[in-house]
């Protein structure tokens, strides 16, 4: 319980500090397209029913297709990797041939395979997170030392009992951090591909504002979509929080 006060409090801390410096540069500035916090939010709180909420659940739902999509290939591929040194020796080398590439270039070949739905924006959050969820499972369960695993053997223990006890907790750390690590491009990324071929989403209603020169509700659009991304890394801290009680 004092852990998540000083937590609240720290992040209150921030909030305010930002609100503040944001509140000094508008005063300094005094020009249109850079409104106080108090228009901004005023604005966000006649807006965000009726309009922006519809928004941000498509920006959520997409996230959340990607994650789910990425963790459903990539723990496995991962997990092979990391626990079998032969499907490493096989699979490392399309991972690093494939990982440089910037996923955004991959952007036009997705929309026409996929078309500019739905399924291209998810996709390419899938991309962006799929190589970090297995790279970072792959070293996590590389780094667990041989001999953890001899008592187990010596008890005849099958592999799903070797995942359970042993794999599933020792890299969930690095798992979680690889998400989280992703999330912040993912989200960055979302907002580009947002702005193709859908009515909906924070990437198009920040753009849309902009374009009809309605800067409280562009700063109205970006306030939400950062406000979605704390969301999103409280989820991600709270779940390490309770399943990685070990680390505290």
């Amino acid at each position: 319980m004092r852990n998540s006060k000083q937590v609240l409090r720290s992040y209150a801390l921030g909030a305010l500090f930002l609100l503040l410096l944001w509140w000094g540069v508008a005063l300094l500035v005094e020009l249109p397209i850079i409104p106080t916090p108090d228009k901004v939010l005023a604005k966000l709180g006649h807006v965000f029913v009726h309009a922006i909420a519809i928004h941000s659940a498509y920006s959520l739902w997409r996230i959340a297709a990607g994650l789910g999509l990425a963790v459903l290939i990539g723990y496995p591929l991962g997990l092979a990797m990391g626990y079998c040194k032969k499907a490493d020796r096989f699979l490392a080398p399309l991972v690093y041939l494939t990982y440089p590439i910037p996923k955004i270039a991959l952007l036009p070949i997705l929309m026409l395979l996929a078309g500019v739905g739905e399924w291209s924006k998810i996709l390419m959050i899938f991309l962006i997170i799929v190589f970090q969820v297995v790279i970072a499972l792959r070293d996590g369960i590389r780094a667990i030392p041989e001999e953890t695993y001899y008592p187990l053997y010596s008890l005849g223990a099958s592999f799903w009992q070797l995942f359970r006890h042993v794999i599933f907790p020792a890299s969930l750390p690095k798992f979680l951090t690889a998400i989280r690590v992703a999330m912040a491009t993912a989200i960055s990324v979302l907002f580009f591909t947002e702005t193709f071929g859908t009515q909906y989403g924070m990437g198009y209603y920040i753009m849309d504002a902009w374009l009809r020169v309605n800067y409280l509700e562009m700063y109205a659009g970006i306030v939400v979509l950062s406000l979605l991304g704390l969301l999103l890394f409280g989820i991600l801290d709270l779940l390490e929080y309770m399943t990685c009680r070990w680390q505290k």
